[in-house]
């Protein structure tokens, strides 16, 4: 067996970070889209647009710390920018997929929460107490987070990070 090459060990590494960076992001973006749809009553597409947009902030801020901590030679204002641009056309990309597979979703939460209720433990109390709503806009939300993961990272390491080596 050959050994990695040492740029596909950093690419490799850099979208591991770049994931932990969107796992932040998404606990940001969940916590947020289930406070103002849930909580506050916001409309489910809306609250996403917004949870969106506090989720890359956080994003961007540990991007530049962490994940390619070697671009901070970049003026910010246009890191940032290209940043945002790049995270905008993903937003473009995960809205219709949320608002498409939102209803489906929760159809599906619809026929499995009650199956879940059955069982013993934490899931069968968590289930419980979820409605089918929340579950599926859940569930849609969490389809359009993994499929922008990967536009957002090769598009900001071609474009946004692109004097990184």
């Amino acid at each position: 067996m050959r050994p990695v090459p040492e740029r596909a060990r950093r690419e490799l590494t850099r979208f591991l970070k770049f994931s932990v960076v969107g796992a932040i992001g998404a606990v940001v973006d969940f916590g947020t889209f289930n406070l103002l749809s849930t909580v506050l009553g916001l409309w489910s597409i809306a609250a996403s647009v917004l949870s969106f947009s506090a989720a890359i902030s956080s994003n961007y801020l540990w991007n530049r710390l962490w994940v390619y901590p070697d671009s901070r030679g970049k003026p910010i204002a246009r890191q940032a920018l290209q940043f945002v641009l790049v995270n905008v056309v993903g937003l473009l990309i995960r809205t219709p997929v949320f608002a498409v597979s939102e209803e489906p979703l929760t159809r599906v939460a619809s026929g499995i929460l009650p199956r879940l209720q059955t069982l013993s433990g934490p899931l069968a109390a968590l289930a419980a107490r979820t409605p089918p709503a929340v579950a599926g806009s859940n569930l849609a939300l969490a389809l359009a987070v993994v499929i922008v993961l990967f536009w957002n990272f090769g598009a900001n390491r071609l474009w946004t990070y692109s004097d990184v080596r």
